[in-house]
């Protein structure tokens, strides 16, 4: 297997990368560097975007909108104009906290993970928005990560980075929140890095970037490991299906921690990559305002 770096800068915190098949276009944030890199795979064009706070994840409204979760609150996006708009206001008096991880369930609902801006030990939550409302799921996360769904929206997981376990619940398939009390799902082991961000593909499999493990791995539903894919960087972030089949997979990285030696012998920190392993992923679902 191969891993091609996309063109583009490296980033600080490389995360929360998303596809558009409508337009064949991936996003992707620089979290601390508080910009959007939009990516076209037609032409392999990249633009960046200065955003004016940290923000982390993107989803689809419409042809013409998108939800940015940012360090303060829920902010749409016009795609032509790049013009922003605060939409809800999310721990906005909480000026130790920033968003992290986060992704759509089928029925069209968000779930946003909070974390510390300094990584301060269960300083962080997760979230459910739909059609204008927030509620709060889940306290006390120390680095919330590895938000992602099952293909039938039954299963919801996330993941607390700070104590190396992914945690599975029982989802109201309807609207995406939870039936019960999240379980543990599996605790991966820090010898190959900590969980990161992760996607679920179109038979249930999931694929975690692994923190400090320079890998990609994915796990079948009963948390059996089927495959580790490498990558060339030490702290891949998370994954994205992309392609108008789902078929492939990006992965974004960091620079942030490595010291000058370090960043000088890895030359793929903080870039995204492109890894030619075929996959049988699924597009994100749009989100409901």
């Amino acid at each position: 297997m191969s891993a091609v770096a996309l063109a583009g800068d490296r980033h600080v915190l490389g995360e929360g990368p998303t596809y558009d098949p409508d337009t064949d276009t991936a996003y992707w944030f620089d979290i601390v560097g508080k910009k959007l890199i939009e990516h076209s795979f037609a032409d392999n064009r990249q633009r960046t975007h200065d955003l004016p706070f940290m923000a982390s994840v993107l989803a689809s409204v419409d042809d013409k909108r998108q939800l940015l979760a940012a360090e303060d609150g829920l902010y749409l996006r016009d795609r032509e104009s790049g013009r922003l708009t605060l939409h809800i206001a999310l721990e906005a008096d909480n000026h130790t906290t920033r968003s992290n991880d986060g992704r759509v369930h089928p029925s069209g609902a968000l779930w946003i993970g909070t974390m510390g801006k300094r990584a301060e030990k269960k300083a962080g939550a997760i979230y459910w928005y739909r059609d204008g409302e927030i509620r709060l799921l889940f306290p006390e996360i120390g680095i919330p990560n590895a938000i992602c769904f099952s293909p039938d929206g039954r299963i919801g997981y996330f993941a607390d980075t700070q104590i190396d376990t992914i945690f599975r619940a029982e989802l109201d398939p309807e609207t995406g929140l939870p039936l019960g009390a999240p379980q543990v799902f599996l605790k991966p082991g820090h010898d190959a890095g900590a969980p990161d961000g992760a996607v679920v593909d179109r038979y249930g499999a999931l694929w975690c970037a692994r923190w400090g493990g320079h890998c990609i791995s994915a796990y079948d539903p009963h948390g059996r490991h089927l495959a580790s894919l490498p990558v060339p960087a030490s702290q891949p972030s998370c994954p994205a299906f992309v392609g108008r089949d789902a078929d492939r997979l990006i992965v974004t990285s960091a620079m942030q921690g490595l010291d000058a030696k370090a960043l000088q012998g890895e030359p793929g920190a903080g870039r995204t990559f492109l890894l030619d392993h075929p996959v049988e992923g699924q597009h994100a679902p749009r989100v409901r305002l």
